[in-house]
């Protein structure tokens, strides 16, 4: 057993930093000694209670890259010392989602099942006597987690862990829109609302499609010019017009865009 530093949540609303013990990996599973983690918005929504399959308490965080400190029976892809990014949306390999190459949901993931706790129903947090809840099987607000072996992504060795953690959430998230959910055309235009790591990552991965123009949409002029190195062609700023955003939109392009991505998580801008 590890005793180390976590932010518990006790309750909605209620996080606190404190000393918690991690058990062993069990048979197909994976402790790892997280280095960095990010901090994404769906930890806020679950911290405020917004999710409805997440237990108090629980640790949160899903969106982390560390070191592999110890493995379970069974274990093969991965072994102690190597660097690695637990995964919040797993791929068991075996299910018949994970074998169909239409989808990429795995029957294992919270899409199914809620990941409160490992796969044998049990956890490997406790905290002042207490069990403590997993967060998307990943939980990494501690110092060290537990997850299954299929949840892990050995990665290089020389990957700086303070930069591939956010490979776990928000890249992904916002990469992969761009190249496999909207398969974004070469020549093609975008919009993209929202400017954070979600928002900044859909501009690459529209750049890295080929998209001619990528009009990056703010409120706060601070993030243009990341947004325009990073690939963004325009920046503009919805508080700067008297008219919707929209109608800015179709004026820029004469037709509107031919992609348009919503990275903010506000019902008036998915509107």
């Amino acid at each position: 057993v590890i005793r180390c530093r976590a932010a518990v949540a006790w309750a909605p609303g209620k996080l606190s930093v404190e000393e918690v013990e991690v058990a062993p990996p069990k048979a197909g599973e994976v402790r790892i000694k997280i280095v960095a983690t990010g901090i994404c918005h769906t930890d806020d929504h679950g911290l405020k209670g917004s999710l409805p399959n997440v237990e108090f308490p629980v640790i949160p965080g899903h969106e982390g890259a560390g070191i592999v400190e110890s493995i379970g029976e069974g274990v093969t892809t991965v072994k102690p010392g190597d660097k690695v990014i637990p995964l919040c949306l797993p791929q068991c390999g075996e299910c018949s989602f994970c074998r169909n190459p239409e989808s990429n949901f795995c029957q294992k993931s919270h899409f199914f099942e809620p990941q409160n706790l490992l796969p044998d129903k049990t956890s490997r947090f406790s905290c002042k006597g207490k069990q403590i809840h997993h967060f998307l099987w990943v939980s990494t607000f501690a110092e060290y987690t537990v997850v299954p072996e299929y949840a892990v992504a050995k990665i290089d060795a020389a990957a700086p862990l303070d930069k591939v953690c956010l490979f776990g959430c928000g890249f992904s998230t916002g990469y992969g829109a761009a190249i496999n959910t909207a398969k974004v055309r070469p020549g093609s235009t975008c919009a993209v609302f929202g400017l954070g790591g979600v928002g900044l990552s859909v501009v690459m991965g529209c750049k890295a499609a080929g998209a001619s123009r990528i009009i990056a949409v703010d409120i706060n002029k601070d993030k243009f010019a990341k947004a325009k190195e990073l690939g963004a062609t325009d920046c503009i700023n919805p508080r700067d017009f008297q008219k919707p955003i929209q109608e800015v939109l179709t004026e820029m392009t004469g037709q509107g865009v031919d992609y348009s991505f919503e990275a903010i998580g506000h019902a008036d801008t998915m509107v």
